[in-house]
């Protein structure tokens, strides 16, 4: 059975298209993290319900909110998110306020909306959708939990639509604890230079992108998602290639007949050691471009890179931003490959309508 994606959308550092607009410029930004450019949230939420919202929660409700409107959608049967973080706002006000008030008199909203769910909980109050409802908490595979879980209802006919999204924020306590492990990189980082430094570190991002999936090949779909797998602490450069060559095999398609790679490349020496040798090997022959110094390095990136596939597919185009030469012919079948920390890889497979 075929799963459609029949609407996008996100709130990312970088703006997404609106309506049928790809992705047109990449924003020059200097530094080690890449924040969210933030709507005017009471387009998407009641103004009531703004002031009590953390950022994350209103990124993430207003993504929702936008991608169930553009599939025209009021009611999804189900609800599906993955973070790896959570709320990290309300957690750090919740804990500072702990020490503040010596463990007395606090107040309860920040802990409410501190677990991890939140997001997930907060559209179906906003919706009054009493529909299967559930966060993927699994680091790397956040995302990929999340959409999997979909794709086993949407197969087995349990439902037949699926809202399903991943959501992760970057706060200065955060930034500083990950710092601490040497994830990003030291000084001024223009976004826009990323892959020519080829030091230790990268960039910290953060986003919030939902997708409806459903089984009907309606002419309104973005693009046919044709499979999706993860796998664990690959050995060597020798398992990933067998591991890419098998997932395509299994979908009866070849490298060749692939018409754009997306990879996960960050600009860290180390992390980007796997692209190399692809690279030069197993996907030495097809186009291939990057999509973090578009959204950054956060363990959910990948439902930025879907979002990006699933665009990219559906105007027949690459933006000149991530490839300065036109594309040799429209872009119809794309792989996406990106690995968070060498431990969690995951691998897509889309394919236009």
């Amino acid at each position: 059975m075929s799963i459609y994606i029949q609407s996008a959308y996100g709130i990312t550092p970088q703006p997404l298209y609106d309506g049928s607009e790809l992705l047109p410029v990449m924003h020059n930004k200097t530094g080690n993290q890449l924040r969210c450019v933030e709507p005017d949230y009471s387009r998407y939420i009641d103004a009531k319900l703004i002031r009590r919202m953390s950022r994350i929660i209103k990124m993430g409700s207003a993504a929702a909110m936008q991608c169930l409107q553009d599939a025209n959608l009021a009611m999804p049967d189900a609800i599906v998110t993955g973070t790896a973080y959570g709320c990290l706002q309300d957690t750090a006000i919740f804990l500072n306020r702990m020490v503040e008030f010596k463990e007395e008199l606090l107040t309860p909203t920040a802990f409410i909306q501190s677990t991890h769910n939140t997001v997930s909980a907060q559209i179906a109050l906003m919706l009054q959708c009493h529909n299967y409802n559930n966060t993927y908490v699994h680091r790397g595979f956040s995302f990929e939990s999340a959409l999997l879980d979909a794709i086993m209802m949407l197969q087995e006919k349990e439902i037949s639509n699926a809202l399903v999204g991943a959501a992760d924020e970057i706060t200065d306590t955060s930034h500083a604890i990950l710092s601490r492990f040497g994830l990003y990189k030291h000084g001024a980082v223009s976004n826009t230079r990323l892959f020519e430094d080829k030091t230790k570190g990268t960039i910290a991002g953060e986003g919030a992108v939902f997708f409806t999936l459903h089984t009907t090949d309606a002419g309104s779909n973005l693009a046919r998602l044709d499979a999706v797998t993860t796998f664990y602490k690959p050995a060597d450069a020798d398992v990933v290639k067998e591991t890419i060559a098998a997932f395509l095999a299994g979908q009866s398609a070849d490298i060749e007949e692939i018409d754009l790679i997306i990879t996960g490349r960050n600009g860290d020496i180390s992390n980007d050691a796997i692209y190399d040798v692809l690279a030069g090997s197993l996907f030495s022959a097809t186009q291939t471009i990057h999509f973090k110094q578009l959204c950054g390095e956060y363990p959910t990136a990948s439902a930025y890179a879907l979002w990006l596939g699933a665009a990219i597919i559906q105007n027949g185009k690459i933006p000149s931003t991530l490839l300065p030469a036109p594309n040799k012919k429209p872009v119809k079948r794309v792989l996406i490959y990106n690995h968070y920390q060498h431990t969690h890889h995951a691998l897509y497979l889309l394919s236009a309508c």
